[in-house]
């Protein structure tokens, strides 16, 4: 199959190893990326701090780069892919009606790492190897926003020799947010402080997650209270192979 792969921006400046992950993973269940180089920005920042006609640039854009083919696109965050799936119903508040149907061919071809592997391509068992106690946090744009809750979960119980471990409040907010982890600073802290405690209760040797945002939030406060446990996005986790 071919697929695009849309990298994110996270992905791309911060954790290119989740993004390399994903596309060798994509590449073992058979399919054939393409990378538009093209591809930028969705423009989550300023959508979610209201500069959304600020925005519409960079929305057309990536919608233009897209165009270029009908390939399913896939990306490695649910944030990304969500804000994404916005773009019509902004267009239209906007008034630009004909950008608002062109953007909604292409958010409809667009797919969270998770959602593909298991909706798509009917794998649910990628043959990985990871032995230890593990908890999974699972994002609020993939869970609340898309509605993606058994599918990285499924992945995950497949792996063999990992032991997921559910926690109090698991569902909750780590307190990232995007922007809110900026302007309600102190707010922030605390949800990911409370996040932390429960994790550490399972006491686990990895965090994992679909969402490098959320992770580097959690991680972050993992590494400053000295918990030596190990952070890790799923796409990471899928291409671990054992010894």
């Amino acid at each position: 199959m071919n697929v695009n792969f849309y990298v994110t921006c996270i992905a791309d400046i911060v954790k290119a190893g989740v993004a390399k992950n994903s596309v060798l993973l994509l590449e073992k269940l058979g399919c054939n990326i393409t990378f538009l180089e093209k591809q930028g920005c969705c423009g989550q920042p300023a959508i979610n701090s209201g500069y959304t006609k600020q925005a519409l640039p960079g929305m057309k854009s990536l919608v233009e780069t897209f165009e270029v083919n009908d390939y399913p696109i896939v990306a490695p965050a649910g944030s990304c892919v969500y804000a994404i799936k916005t773009y019509p119903e902004h267009f239209e508040r906007f008034g630009e009606t004909k950008w608002a149907e062109r953007a909604k061919k292409v958010a409809d071809r667009f797919y969270d790492l998770t959602d593909f592997i298991v909706n798509k391509l009917g794998v649910t068992d990628v043959g990985a190897t990871l032995p230890g106690k593990a908890v999974y946090h699972p994002s609020c744009s993939l869970f609340r926003k898309l509605g993606i809750v058994d599918e990285p979960l499924t992945l995950l119980k497949n792996v063999k020799g990992l032991q997921l471990m559910p926690i109090h409040n698991q569902q909750t907010c780590c307190g990232f947010g995007g922007t809110f982890s900026v302007k309600m600073a102190e707010i922030s802290g605390e949800m990911v402080t409370e996040k932390v405690v429960n994790v550490m209760e399972a006491e686990p040797e990895y965090l994992i997650g679909a969402d490098v945002s959320c992770l580097m939030n959690i991680g972050g406060r993992l590494s400053r209270e000295g918990h030596p446990v190990k952070v890790m996005h799923i796409a990471e986790v899928l291409m671990q192979e054992g010894k």
